[in-house]
């Protein structure tokens, strides 16, 4: 059977998270590096990855790149995040999030994964405690790799199948440039990129048929690549 890979990031994503993540890591990084230059915006970084940027962080500060200051980042992080969800509740599903990845899990001609810029600790926190089944699902995350393109690879070799098409869903410029640069279909979600507000017609029959295969085409009378319904 033809299968299709589907990969999706999280903060943005899956999860509302983005404002509050980037808060977390840049008070993970004052704590442990004391006071250090940090640019404006998470844009102004590449990779846009939890390495990623604390390897810029410590370039730009003259600070040296030291495993054991990594990892100290890491864990205060990633313990920061845990405390936060303690305190203030799982983060909240983006609408129809758990439910399309429920449906991809019973889907036969589907396969999932999932690949985020964050370090796996948090990744796992994040969505277990939303309620997400995320169980033998494969995760590749900033622990894996640095380069963006390379964690969404990570994702894809996880899945251990030959698939006929990738459709990645993520949030951020840099995840439609890791796309452009890999040449996986890109899904675009939130408001940032125009993209969805919500799963609701992701993956189901409604969304397989009449549906234009990209903005402003004609409508096709056939699912999209890789837009099999699972209904």
């Amino acid at each position: 059977m033809t299968k299709h890979a589907v990969i999706f990031d999280i903060d943005g994503t899956l999860l509302d998270s983005s404002d509050h993540d980037d808060r977390i890591y840049r008070q993970a990084v004052s704590h442990i590096l004391g006071k250090v230059n940090l640019r404006p915006s998470l844009i102004d970084y590449h990779p846009v990855t939890d390495t990623g940027i604390l390897l810029q962080i410590l370039d730009d500060n003259g600070l040296p790149k030291t495993p054991d200051l990594i990892s100290a980042v890491r864990r205060e992080f990633c313990a920061r995040m845990e405390a936060f969800v303690h305190a203030e509740g799982p983060f909240r599903e983006l609408p129809g999030a758990k439910s399309v990845i429920a449906r991809l899990r019973r889907s036969e001609s589907h396969c999932l994964a999932i690949a985020t810029g964050g370090w796996r600790r948090s990744a796992l926190v994040k969505l277990i405690t939303a309620g997400f089944d995320i169980d033998a699902v494969p995760l590749a995350t900033s622990d894996d790799a640095i380069e963006r393109t390379a964690i969404m690879q990570h994702a894809l070799a996880s899945i251990g199948e030959d698939v006929a098409s990738i459709t990645y869903f993520g949030d951020g410029p840099w995840d439609q440039k890791a796309c452009e640069q890999l040449g996986w279909r890109f899904r675009a979600v939130g408001p940032g990129l125009a993209g969805i507000s919500s799963y609701d017609d992701e993956f189901t029959i409604k969304s397989a048929v009449n549906q234009p295969a990209s903005p402003g085409s004609e409508k096709q009378t056939g699912p999209r690549e890789g837009q099999k319904y699972v209904e």
